[in-house]
């Protein structure tokens, strides 16, 4: 069973019909809410799911979008979950809580929420330039940077995130509703690799797991931070569901077969019970996710 975000496309319509009538057009039967979803499309969206018009499996954090922010400047770190700014965490975890409601009133089985970020300047891109440049001194000079910068400030910030956990955890649990943790794209966001281990052994059992994102980890292999398949050695067993959509150097959310991932890694780690989510943005066309399905479908089962 293929999933896809209405993130591809939502934001050209204001109407939830209107953005379920095209993903079905599409030949899906199941989609994830995005994180640009006011309050008023949730609700159009709640009574459709309650005449049988769509499947819910899982919900991006924070949906319903927070008061006060435009669908256009919507996004999963408007609020971080590990500010050292108090206030800031407690509209996180407040409007993470909302996103779980809006989970268990659809019948979705799965929030997937950022970790937040150790604040610093984000130079991902430029380390890809230096990168592809082929200067690799140049590049470990940067990389040590930028590792011994993120170390120096991460721990604060990393127990705000445990912290936060904590209340996430017990009020998802009560709603029956699993939380899944997304690695992130950008080196200041948490959880770094080893970051996830922690959290995963901080929260061992339900209602906390591990989402993938398949074109996040293939950017880190692309720069030669660490290997995709380590990603998923490690995590594969506490994986509940995934984010697929393809890669072309940092360029990701690209449709399937679209860029250059080679998505038969995953065969060994996708079970018929995780949840498969694609996710490409504007501009891919209807045409290229329709090919991306039917491709995905022959690997990874339909």
């Amino acid at each position: 069973m293929f999933a896809l975000s209405v993130s591809w496309h939502a934001l050209q319509h204001s109407r939830a019909k209107d953005i379920i009538k095209e993903i079905k057009d599409l030949g899906f039967k199941h989609v994830e809410f995005s994180f640009n979803l006011t309050s008023e499309i949730v609700e159009e969206m709640i009574k459709l799911k309650e005449q049988g018009l769509i499947n819910v499996v899982s919900v991006h954090n924070f949906c319903p979008i927070p008061k006060g922010i435009s669908r256009k400047k919507a996004l999963p770190d408007i609020f971080s979950l590990s500010a050292l700014d108090e206030q800031e965490r407690r509209e996180a975890i407040r409007y993470t809580k909302k996103t779980v409601d809006t989970a268990y009133r659809i019948g979705a089985k799965v929030v997937v929420f950022h970790g937040g970020k150790v604040y610093g300047k984000e130079r991902i891109r430029t380390l890809a330039q230096v990168y592809n440049s082929g200067n690799r001194q140049r590049y470990n000079q940067l990389k040590t940077q930028m590792l011994k910068e993120r170390n120096a400030k991460s721990k604060q910030f990393f127990s705000q995130i445990l912290k936060s956990l904590e209340q996430l955890c017990a009020y998802a649990q009560k709603r029956k509703v699993k939380l899944g943790i997304e690695n992130r794209y950008y080196f200041c966001e948490i959880p770094s690799l080893e970051e996830m281990e922690t959290i995963l052994a901080s929260f061992p059992g339900p209602p906390l797991y591990y989402w993938h994102d398949v074109g996040h980890a293939q950017l880190y292999e692309n720069l030669g931070l660490l290997k995709h398949k380590d990603m998923l050695d490690k995590f594969s067993r506490r994986m509940v569901g995934i984010h697929l959509h393809d890669i072309d150097g940092i360029n990701d959310h690209l449709a399937p077969l679209k860029g250059k991932f080679d998505f038969t890694l995953l065969k060994a780690y996708v079970k018929n019970k995780t949840l498969k989510v694609l996710e490409p943005h504007y501009p891919a066309t209807a045409e290229e996710i329709i090919r991306g399905k039917k491709y995905l479908e022959k690997i990874l089962g339909s």
